[in-house]
């Protein structure tokens, strides 16, 4: 039966793969992200800042009047602005916080009703290894990504006995836009990655899928790291 999936920061990277996949799976998929781009096959796209809740609402609302309660929710928007903390600006720290951490949450809460409510559902927040390795330079990135896993614990055990299942799936380095940025930095942690590869969008989007699908329905408050073993299960 096709789902009805919302998948935010989806306009590329990880975010697009994880559209593409639940598209495959024939999953009609709702994709948010700031420039409303999305995958082809996408069911509807909002063009919307999620560290704006008024926005986040208003998109989730229209998304469930035209294609029911709310399935899957896969939490991924994120943004870093690295420096070093005795450097960080407040705006820089306070960007960081509101996208990854703030959006995450206004994310969750406006999704999650109309799951308790069918009785079924996934939440699955989509952090990093960052926060568990140690990375100079994301003080503000590590403290909001570290704060999805409290918060979907926290989340996991309000819902549970609805049948709605909350997850962290955590990524190492991954072949993005983003790590691009990393510069040679980005060569020193492929370094330290055991299976000796940087891993790919797709790799990411497996495990959301898995975890969205049946054969994960008593998994909750699990935190899966995509990484090659980098962090070891943290």
């Amino acid at each position: 039966m096709s789902r009805h999936v919302i998948v935010t920061g989806a306009s590329r990277g990880i975010g697009a793969a994880i559209a593409e996949f639940f598209i495959h799976e024939g999953d009609r998929v709702v994709a948010m992200s700031r420039s409303g781009d999305a995958p082809d096959g996408c069911a509807k796209s909002f063009a919307l800042d999620v560290a704006d809740s008024r926005a986040v609402n208003e998109a989730v609302k229209a998304a469930i009047e035209e294609f029911g309660p709310v399935g899957v929710a896969v939490v991924n928007a994120g943004v870093t602005r690295d420096g070093l903390a005795m450097r960080m600006s407040d705006e820089q720290w306070h960007e960081v916080i509101a996208t990854d951490l703030d959006g995450a949450f206004y994310t969750a809460r406006a999704t999650m009703a109309s799951m308790v409510r069918a009785r079924t559902g996934s939440i699955i927040f989509i952090s990093s290894i960052s926060p568990f390795v140690g990375v100079p330079g994301q003080a503000n990135y590590a403290a909001a990504k570290a704060g999805l896993v409290g918060l979907a614990r926290s989340l996991a055990k309000e819902v549970a006995a609805r049948g709605v299942t909350v997850n962290v799936v955590a990524p190492g380095l991954i072949d993005t836009d983003m790590t691009t940025d990393l510069g040679a930095a980005k060569d020193t942690m492929a370094a330290m990655i055991p299976m000796g590869r940087i891993g790919q969008p797709s790799d990411v989007a497996g495990v959301v899928g898995f975890l969205a699908g049946n054969q994960a329905r008593y998994i909750t408050g699990a935190v899966l790291c995509v990484d090659g073993g980098m962090a070891m299960g943290h």
